[in-house]
């Protein structure tokens, strides 16, 4: 079986991750979303809140995963039986660095490919972080992310008063 595995922190999770998973899972048999367990980034939503929003965004996608996982990717894509980690990219500006996380990543397991995908030109200019920032302000972000993770955002941010100055 034809299986990958798609990284990420998804805090949250957007209409570009969701059209980069859309596209992959038609490459593979079996795609997993890897949530990260990254400790070197400040979330927003926990882990637990972050796999409940990715599970009700691909509840309709029989051949999507969801799964949480800490330590190196390519340990958990061989954990998986993966043969290729997916990566999603925006822009140029996002290239040198995935460029640079493949290169790590193909020395540490050669058997284990780096796909890139770009996402749609509609979603090129969309990251979690703006989405949060927008959301922090009280802007409509529903063009971005699906119904159910907006009102995610809106309880963080309206309901639980979270000062719109919090960084990643």
């Amino acid at each position: 079986m034809r299986t990958a595995i798609y990284p990420g922190t998804f805090d949250p999770v957007t209409y570009g991750h969701l059209d980069i998973l859309t596209r992959a899972k038609e490459l593979f048999d079996e795609v997993t979303i890897a949530i990260a367990e990254d400790s070197e980034k400040k979330t927003l939503f926990t882990l637990e809140e972050r796999k409940e929003l990715l599970l009700e965004a691909t509840k309709d996608m029989p051949n999507v995963k969801v799964c949480v996982f800490e330590g190196l990717t390519v340990e958990f894509a061989r954990q998986c039986g993966a043969l290729a980690i997916l990566r999603g990219l925006r822009a140029l500006s996002d290239f040198e660095y995935e460029f640079q996380l493949a290169l790590m990543n193909k020395k540490l397991a050669p058997d284990i490919e780096t796909i890139f995908l770009m996402t749609q030109s509609q979603f090129s200019f969309i990251s979690s972080s703006a989405i949060k920032w927008a959301a922090s302000l009280h802007a409509g972000v529903s063009d971005f992310i699906p119904p159910h993770v907006e009102e995610a955002l809106m309880t963080k941010y309206v309901h639980l008063r979270i000062p719109s100055n919090s960084k990643d």
